[in-house]
């Protein structure tokens, strides 16, 4: 069977929110935002909203089963639970979140230093560690909403450019990662399109269906249990 990629070139991850308490009283994830990538959450079950913080102001989203919620690049997004919350994320650009398009709203010190970033940002292994990188990341987000709540949108675009300063270095590979995925899905498209006008309809002999099953089924992720797939370009589970 030939490259068969997930829809789009798209990520793919099922999340339950964290019920840990943060330091405002609300239970919930670590905030960030996307600086190439589209993210959509679908929810699934349970009940909870998604605060977000753009260059408009601060809102929160109620979520609750049936509602699908997306946010574009430069939105920063705190998943808050309210019990049994259960989100499909759906995230544009599959690959690129993990090779670091997600960026942690940290203290601005620990932005300014790279090697300081990578240490407070590593995977977690366990529940403490987790949840000390999510309090790390509320501890830089509630001075960005109580600027945006006060009107005042210049800390939040002083976070959009120490982002910016980080992932800088590593768009080289990002680049690859985007031809070799979404893009190439995209163009793929076109060239079916081509075929159908011409009366060919050759490619329709490679149909099939994959399968995969979630290659870390409780691992610990930005909002919450992250359950993710390992899928690579071609549609395989590696």
């Amino acid at each position: 069977m030939n490259e068969f990629p997930l829809p789009g070139g798209i990520g793919v991850s099922h999340l339950r929110a964290y019920d840990w308490e943060a330091e405002d009283g609300v239970c919930g994830g670590s905030p960030h935002l996307h600086l190439a990538c589209t993210e959509a959450y679908v929810v699934t079950a349970g009940r909870g909203a998604v605060q977000t913080l753009s260059t408009g102001g601060y809102a929160e989203t109620p979520l609750e089963a049936g509602v699908i919620a997306w946010f574009a690049p430069g939105t920063v997004h705190r998943m808050v639970q309210g019990g049994g919350l259960r989100v499909t994320v759906l995230m544009q650009n599959g690959g690129l979140p993990e090779a670091g398009d997600a960026v942690f709203t940290f203290p601005p010190d620990v932005l300014a230093d790279p090697a300081a970033y990578a240490a407070a940002a590593a995977l977690p292994k366990t529940d403490h560690a987790a949840r000390q990188r999510r309090d790390l990341a509320i501890r830089g987000y509630l001075p960005l909403r109580e600027a945006l709540l006060d009107g005042d949108p210049e800390p939040l675009r002083r976070f959009h450019r120490a982002a910016v300063a980080l992932v800088s270095p590593k768009i080289g590979d990002w680049v690859p990662r985007w031809r070799a995925g979404a893009l190439k899905a995209a163009e793929l498209t076109g060239v079916h399109l081509k075929a159908l006008a011409d009366g060919d309809g050759s490619h329709l002999g490679q149909s099939g269906v994959r399968v995969a099953t979630p290659s870390e089924p409780d691992g610990y992720g930005m909002c919450g249990r992250r359950a993710g797939y390992d899928i690579d370009q071609e549609g395989r589970q590696r």
